[in-house]
């Protein structure tokens, strides 16, 4: 198979620190009513936290996030290393949010590719001055495993934040674009580095480029950090799918993946294995909707328990689970 994760692009400016999030991006702003439903509660996210409660009614901690409020105050989505220090300092003493820098997880995310392989070095070499050397060559696999078995497997970033561990986009701690896409180190990245060294076709990469999406797992408390996750893996897929196909992505393809995201990259309070702060308020403006492209039909209602379980999708097995039932699994 031949190597097609060398080229090197620009990515129509997201190099630019100060637009590493811009939901009023042409990409983002047409699926932004998909990004903030939440799959437990068949409603939206909820903001669970008072950063932004000033704003005013729509803006409270249990007021889920409504798309036109958002967009009128666009510029409050931004990674934590944009806030303000007051806001960053509240936040790490309320939530425990934190940065974990690129080279942390970096050396992380090995840890856990030299258990599955058994072997060290498998994507890059980690340097003393916490950067790191891509190993260039295509990804070899041990006996009795293969690529697919690595793109199936699954994996989940606990309190995930802005997802640095899944997708490396941009430096958490510095706010700095990691570029080329062979510098990436997200555990989502590496799959599709594989899927890239893999696959000849259009149809064979695109089938086992949503399956690696589909193995990837994470969920995070606060509705803005959750947001901004799944921006940034839907600006994943779409940096890997013009780095390869030199095209954009069409509309119906980024509906499907933003589905799949949206599923898999959920709220939650780890504690509890529940949406957080109970039973979600009513919605502060009717929502549209956007049941017939999801898998939502196959939800039950909203329980009326004050805490609503977290529920997830197994892609094997076309069916939603309970977190809290498959978590020790």
């Amino acid at each position: 198979m031949r190597d097609h994760n060398d080229a090197k692009i620009k990515f129509d400016g997201y190099e630019n620190k100060d637009i590493l999030i811009d939901i009023k991006n042409d990409l983002i702003t047409p699926l932004l009513q998909i990004l903030l439903k939440d799959k437990s509660t068949k409603r939206n996210i909820i903001w669970a936290t008072d950063t932004y409660s000033e704003l005013g009614i729509g803006f409270k901690d249990k007021d889920q996030i409504n798309r036109d409020l958002l967009l009128n105050h666009a510029d409050i989505i931004k990674p934590r290393i944009q806030k303000s220090l007051e806001i960053q300092s509240d936040r790490t003493r309320k939530k425990a949010e934190v940065f974990t820098p690129a080279w942390l997880c970096n050396l992380m995310n090995n840890r856990c590719d030299q258990e599955w392989f058994g072997r060290k070095d498998v994507f890059n070499i980690e340097n003393e001055n916490h950067t790191w050397t891509v190993i260039e060559e295509p990804v070899k696999f041990p006996k009795q495993k293969t690529w697919k078995h690595y793109v199936d497997s699954r994996r989940l970033e606990i309190t995930c934040g802005e997802a640095p561990y899944l997708v490396s986009r941009y430096d958490v701690s510095t706010g700095k674009m990691i570029v080329p896409l062979t510098q990436r180190i997200g555990q989502l990245d590496r799959k599709l580095r594989v899927v890239n060294e893999n696959t000849d076709t259009y149809d064979e990469w695109l089938k086992w480029a949503i399956r690696a999406f589909e193995s990837s797992y994470g969920y995070e408390y606060q509705g803005d950090n959750l947001l901004i996750a799944r921006i940034n893996l839907l600006l994943t897929f779409i940096d890997y799918y013009k780095n390869r196909w030199e095209k954009d992505p069409d509309e119906k393809l980024l509906r499907q993946i933003t589905n799949k995201i949206v599923w898999n990259i959920w709220q939650m309070d780890g504690l509890k294995d529940t949406v957080p702060l109970g039973k979600p308020y009513e919605e502060y403006k009717q929502l549209s909707l956007f049941d017939m492209f999801g898998l939502d039909d196959a939800q039950e209602d909203v329980p009326d328990d004050e805490a609503v379980p977290c529920r997830i999708f197994d892609w094997r097995n076309k069916s939603s689970v309970k977190f809290m039932d498959i978590k020790e699994k």
